[in-house]
């Protein structure tokens, strides 16, 4: 069993060797391509997502309905879906961009606002933690950070492939981002605030029933990590939602939103559970916004309350 398991590892890697040689040719021409042409290429490349990808599909048409069935026309929420995909391309190719390219080319396109809510919260002297979601292209949040001139950290789940994983890790890291794997993050993150890092989380997947707590989404409960709260608690870092979003013309905007209140009624686990439900809330705001700009194609929903 063993050995069977360590031959599956090795192929996995030696598959993921002779991917990147393509793959890293195929994203340096998409990175060079005209913006226009890149855009537009992007598009084409989520629109054949959509056709191949039915399994994803079809998860972000259910969480679609999940999540505005009451709300929105059938119709309107195929669009969205849709366009979801486009957008996804869209970020593939800029990642391409940011990868390939000189920083500045991608980040002359990004504008923050609202930097003044962090700078306050850097002011406070125990570092910050930054709420954010697999929202607009948030590889680009994080390479756009270079901007405000503080030291940032990420929390990010490793990819199946450890060859591509050492290579986004090598790309994000030559922005000036470190990368903190998500299994076993607690002392690193707490070692960052204490240098008075940012460090980033994206809150918006879905968490096991033994990391998260349920609070509700769009008006349903959805499994959410917890981890953010009790970081917040632990290290008495303030908590500040960081979003970015596509504009027209090849554009983004970064919008950084005040500290969010901590919760204080004495008993920590109702705190926990209200903070996370305080940041959820946030996330779905910001999703309700721009809803084609939000990754549908994840199984937000998957962990499910227990029966009564």
């Amino acid at each position: 069993m063993r050995l069977g398991s360590g031959r599956q590892w090795s192929a996995a890697r030696a598959l993921g060797r002779l991917a990147v040689g393509p793959l890293a040719g195929l994203g340096w021409t998409l990175a060079h391509l005209p913006l226009g042409w890149a855009l537009w290429v992007g598009r084409r490349l989520g629109d054949l997502a959509y056709c191949v990808l039915l399994g994803r599909r079809a998860a972000a048409r259910e969480n679609l309905l999940r999540a505005f069935g009451g709300e929105r026309p059938r119709r309107e929420l195929r669009r969205i879906c849709r366009e979801s995909f486009r957008h996804l391309g869209m970020t593939f190719v800029e990642a391409c961009t940011l990868f390939f390219r000189p920083p500045a080319v991608m980040l002359s396109r990004v504008e923050v606002e609202g930097a003044d809510h962090l700078k306050a919260a850097v002011a406070q002297g125990r570092g910050v933690l930054l709420l954010t979601a697999h929202f607009g292209n948030w590889e680009l949040l994080a390479a756009a950070n270079v901007q405000t001139g503080y030291p940032l950290s990420v929390v990010a789940r490793p990819l199946d492939s450890p060859v591509l994983d050492r290579l986004v890790a090598r790309f994000r890291e030559g922005g000036g981002v470190e990368v903190i794997p998500k299994r076993r993050a607690l002392r690193r993150v707490l070692e960052a605030l204490r240098r008075g890092s940012m460090v980033g989380i994206l809150l918006d997947q879905n968490a096991s029933r033994r990391e998260g707590v349920f609070v509700p989404f769009f008006g349903d409960l959805a499994s959410t990590s917890k981890s953010l709260a009790v970081l917040a608690f632990s290290s008495g870092a303030p908590v500040v939602p960081v979003f970015i979003h596509r504009e027209s013309h090849g554009r983004h905007r970064v919008v950084v939103e005040p500290a969010i209140p901590p919760p204080s009624t004495g008993d920590r686990e109702q705190d926990i559970l209200a903070f996370t439900e305080a940041f959820s809330n946030i996330v779905e705001a910001r999703i309700r916004q721009w809803p084609e700009q939000w990754l549908w194609i994840h199984r937000r929903w998957k962990t499910r309350p227990a029966m009564l």
